[in-house]
């Protein structure tokens, strides 16, 4: 059985998202409504993977270091309320990549980067749900923006170490840290396209970490974490980490930076994803939509959008 055939039998792709409000509560988005997630963008780099037991506290230290200034936190106001995601800067003039499913349906987009920034509005550049990437711009001004590099993403091993910078639950800039855990699986894009070749990480990634970069140990992108599975036990109910994350691969964020598309998909608010493994699951509406998640195998939902 091959990977991909693997995954498909595992369980079914979703979308997580947040929605703003008091606290730090986020509602699970398991579906494609308006959900969060963000960034993108940088001129391919080439860096060496470095295995796991090479892998030390000051490493991640470093990581964390070198990558904070350019991650960012997306907030989008819907129809629904406010969604929230991770993203970074991707160009020095002010290019952003997160997920599709961050912005859909958005009506303003605002941005925070770095851990001391102020908010500032950004323009949706393109977004494109079948790719779930979505391109933002922000007023650089004189200023050059710290741009994160990308790494290949061809040449990623299982084992090699991973760190993830995003915005879980509204924790803003949160480090965590695990190992690709397996290559080249198959993940649902919001409008129901398959995505191939994504990342699998055991890296706690949750509801707000879509949009954000997973890192190597050299702090180069090698890929844009947009879903996690969870044990679908509870339709509605939050939905966290179990240590299995996935990524988009550098090279389809890069390739989208470079031509970036949009698919007039982004409606926002009560859209349903489809089970991509036909089972009938419906997963739920992370604005308080009625449908219900397939109870009897686990959901891959979108760690992004707080």
């Amino acid at each position: 059985m091959t990977p991909s055939s693997k995954l498909a039998a595992f369980g079914a792709c979703a979308l997580i998202a947040g929605a703003g409000g008091a606290g730090v509560a986020a509602v699970v988005v398991n579906g494609h409504g308006s959900g969060p997630s963000a960034t993108a963008a940088a001129t391919p780099a080439s860096g060496a993977s470095r295995p796991v037991a090479e892998t030390t506290a000051s490493t991640a230290k470093d990581v964390y270091n070198s990558a904070k200034d350019a991650v960012a936190y997306i907030s989008a106001q819907t129809g629904q309320g406010t969604a929230t995601g991770s993203g970074f800067v991707v160009t020095s003039d002010g290019k952003i990549i997160t997920n599709e499913h961050v912005v859909d349906g958005a009506t303003q987009v605002t941005v925070k980067l770095g851990t001391n920034g102020k908010e500032q509005p950004a323009t949706v550049v393109a977004a494109d749900a079948s790719k779930d990437l979505a391109l933002l711009q922000v007023d650089a001004g004189s200023a050059k923006l710290h741009a994160l590099s990308f790494g290949d993403s061809s040449s990623v091993q299982i084992g090699d170490a991973t760190y993830a910078i995003g915005n879980p639950y509204g924790l803003d800039h949160t480090l965590t840290s695990g190992i690709v855990s397996a290559l080249n699986r198959d993940i649902q894009a919001p409008d129901g396209t398959p995505i191939k070749g994504a990342i699998q990480t055991d890296a706690a990634l949750n509801p707000g970490n879509s949009g954000g970069p997973l890192l190597d140990a050299d702090g180069k992108v090698i890929g844009v974490n947009s879903q996690i599975a969870t044990s679908g036990s509870s339709a509605g109910g939050e939905s966290g980490n179990v240590g299995i994350g996935f990524a988009i691969p550098a090279k389809i964020v890069q390739d989208f930076i470079a031509n970036p598309t949009s698919s007039g998909a982004t409606q926002g608010g009560q859209g349903q994803q489809v089970d991509p493994y036909g089972r009938g699951g419906q997963q739920v509406d992370p604005y308080g939509g009625q449908g219900q998640q397939d109870q009897q195998v686990p959901q891959f939902v979108l760690p992004g959008g707080y």
